[in-house]
């Protein structure tokens, strides 16, 4: 079945992957897993798809743009005043900071989501966000953050669901903001999907049942959050990770510290020729591959196609 990598360069990264899966796959093998435990966990922004700039930064930024027009008392306060100054990056260095340790102004971050999206109905989210990603387009790439997929790692989800494998996403960006989309994209239910979410709350009304979001953050599903969130969702270890930051190392080391044959993929933007190069906020990732023996999966040379638009 290695036909399913096709858009994977023919480099150790890539025959390291079909042998882990040929072992595991084949009942054989002293290294087979039962189909039930072949359980395999992904990150999402920087890892399945584009984070440059990150999607939900972009629908963030538009909802606070909104709230700033209609209140200008807000435009003093960060990050409404970042979003009015035309500092729209602001969000992104607020994520990247995160992964340095520093969460100064996530925390504005948090406060500012809670502000502008609680007391939805997380249903009336969901379509909010849907429409936004049926219709945002990527300021450089012009094309809908829909069809930014990364396609070896769409190939790769494939080429796991042909051998029995069970994906699921654990994001750190927003549960209920991917979910949407994910099926479509990756082939992932929504309830495969774990991410950032707040806290929720039944209300009913006169005009019926609805599950409500909340101001609060509940869970930030990042660090150490992602084995927790992976236990609670699933139920058993991964067999395989896959994620492209400091934050993800948590869920690699839960995946790879086990008896039997895993694997941890560790995505390095270190293209800067077919998209944005970047390692800030990977650093610690970086060496930590290095030491614990995981895959660095090198866009520059591991994948010889990034997006489905490319000839």
């Amino acid at each position: 079945m290695t036909e399913y990598l096709s858009s994977w360069s023919d480099t150790p990264t890539r025959r390291s992957v079909i042998d882990f899966v040929d072992k595991v796959a084949d009942p054989g093998s002293e290294s087979h897993v039962a189909p039930r435990d072949r359980v395999a966990v992904f990150d999402n922004d920087g890892t399945l798809w584009c984070e440059k700039p990150l999607a939900q930064g972009v629908f963030i930024v538009k909802r606070l743009a909104e709230m700033a027009r209609d209140d200008p008392s807000l435009h003093q306060t960060q990050p409404w005043k970042a979003v009015v100054e035309g500092n729209v990056a602001w969000v992104d260095d607020a994520v990247t900071k995160h992964y340095h340790g520093d969460d100064s102004d996530a925390q504005l971050l948090a406060v500012a989501i809670g502000r502008a999206f609680g007391d939805l109905d997380v249903e009336e989210f969901a379509r909010t966000a849907a429409d936004f990603l049926a219709a945002a387009e990527h300021p450089a790439y012009q094309r809908p953050y829909t069809e930014l997929g990364f396609v070896p790692m769409l190939e790769l989800l494939d080429y796991l669901e042909a051998n029995e494998f069970t994906c699921y996403i654990v994001s750190g960006g927003g549960r209920d903001f991917i979910r949407p989309v994910t099926e479509a994209m990756y082939g992932i239910p929504a309830d495969r999907v774990a991410g950032s979410s707040p806290g929720l709350h039944f209300v009913t009304d006169d005009s019926g049942a609805h599950v409500m979001r909340t101001a609060t953050l509940d869970i930030l599903d990042d660090g150490p959050m992602k084995p927790l969130q992976i236990w609670e969702r699933i139920g058993r270890r991964p067999i395989l990770a896959a994620g492209n930051a400091n934050g993800d190392m948590p869920m690699l080391q839960y995946a790879t510290d086990q008896p039997g044959l895993t694997l941890a993929l560790l995505v390095h933007h270190d293209d800067d020729t077919r998209k944005v190069a970047y390692t800030s906020g990977a650093e610690q990732a970086l060496d930590q591959a290095n030491d614990s023996g995981w895959t660095t999966v090198s866009v520059a040379e591991d994948w010889e196609r990034v997006f489905a638009h490319e000839s």
